[in-house]
C-alpha cells in the first residue's frame, strides 16, 4: 500500500528520545525499506545517542590514536557505519537527525541540510556557515573556524539514511581524544558554548528547544509541511529490525518524548 498523495507535501518528523546507535541503524534500515516501497513518505527521525564514536567510509585507524580499548574503558563504544565522512562522536546533549528521504541530487541535499542547520542556529542567536567549498572534510556547519554540526549520509536506491549531528549541550571533551572529522586541528563547539540565547526566557531544556527549531528549519528548507508522528505510526514503538533471540525481536531502547505542536 502506498502513502496518500498529500504526504508528498509533508515531511514526517518523529522524536525518538535516547536510542543506542545500533538500534538506530536498525530503525533506519526499516524505515528506508518502507520508504523505497512507497509505504511511508519522507521522514526525519530526531534523537540522541549514548556515548559512541562512529567511523564513516573514509575513516582510518589514525582517527582513533589511543586505540579502541582506551575509549571503551571510558564507556564510549566504537562502531563502523556505511555513511560518508570520517570519524565523529555522538553523546547526550547532541541533536541527531536522520532524514530518510528520496533524493535525486546528493550535493543539493547536503547543502540544503547545511542551510537548515544554519537557519536553526541563527534562530538560537548563533551565526554559522557552510565551508563545503573548502573541501569534502569541511562538510558540516561552522561558527567561524569552530565546527558545531557534522553531516554524513548514505544513499541506497535513491533513499538516504544517516544525516546530521548538532552539538547543543554535549560534553566536547571526547572529541579531543580522536581526530574528529579527519581534521587534526579542528576545534569542536556547541550551542551552549556559543550562545546563552538558545531557548530565550523560560526553563525549557536547550536540546528540547533546539530540536523544535531544527525540525521547523529542516522542513522549511525542503519546502515541506511538518507533520509530527509517533514512533507507533512508523511501526517502531516497541520493536526494531534487529534479530532477537527465541522470543523474537529485541525491544527498542528509547526514552519517549512528549509530542510538540507544529510550528505555524
Amino acid at each position: 500500500m502506498t502513502v496518500a498523495p498529500r504526504s508528498s507535501h509533508e515531511l514526517w518528523v518523529c522524536h525518538l528520545g535516547t536510542v543506542p546507535y545500533r538500534d538506530a541503524l536498525a530503525v533506519q534500515a526499516q524505515i528506508r525499506t518502507r520508504r523505497q516501497a512507497g509505504e511511508l513518505p519522507d521522514t526525519l527521525l530526531l534523537l540522541e545517542h549514548p556515548p559512541v564514536y562512529t567511523r564513516g567510509r573514509r575513516a582510518g585507524a589514525e582517527d582513533l590514536p589511543c586505540g579502541e580499548d582506551f575509549y571503551r574503558a571510558r564507556g564510549i563504544d566504537v562502531i563502523d557505519t556505511d555513511r560518508g565522512g570520517r570519524l565523529t562522536y555522538h553523546g547526550p546533549g547532541q541533536l541527531v537527525g536522520y532524514p530518510i528521504m528520496a533524493i535525486e541530487d546528493i550535493g543539493r541535499f547536503l547543502r540544503t541540510m547545511e542551510d537548515a542547520i544554519v537557519a536553526a542556529l541563527a534562530g538560537a542567536g548563533v551565526q554559522a556557515r557552510s565551508r563545503h567549498a573548502e573541501g569534502i572534510d569541511y562538510t558540516g556547519v561552522w561558527v567561524h573556524d569552530r565546527k558545531i554540526a557534522s553531516i554524513g549520509v548514505h544513499v541506497s536506491r535513491g533513499v538516504t539514511t544517516h544525516g546530521f549531528a548538532v552539538n547543543v549541550d554535549v560534553d566536547l571533551e571526547p572529541f579531543s581524544w580522536v581526530v574528529a572529522c579527519g581534521l587534526p586541528e579542528v576545534t569542536m563547539t556547541s550551542l551552549a558554548r556559543e550562545s546563552t540565547l538558545a531557548c530565550g526566557p523560560g526553563s525549557e531544556e536547550p536540546l528540547t528547544c533546539f530540536r523544535r527549531r531544527a525540525a521547523h528549519a529542516f522542513c522549511e528548507a525542503h519546502g515541506r509541511r511538518q507533520r509530527l508522528v509517533t514512533p507507533q505510526r512508523l511501526g517502531i514503538a516497541t520493536t526494531n529490525a534487529r534479530s532477537g533471540g527465541p522470543e523474537g525481536p529485541e525491544p527498542l531502547q528509547s526514552r519517549p518524548l512528549a509530542a510538540e505542536a507544529m510550528p505555524a
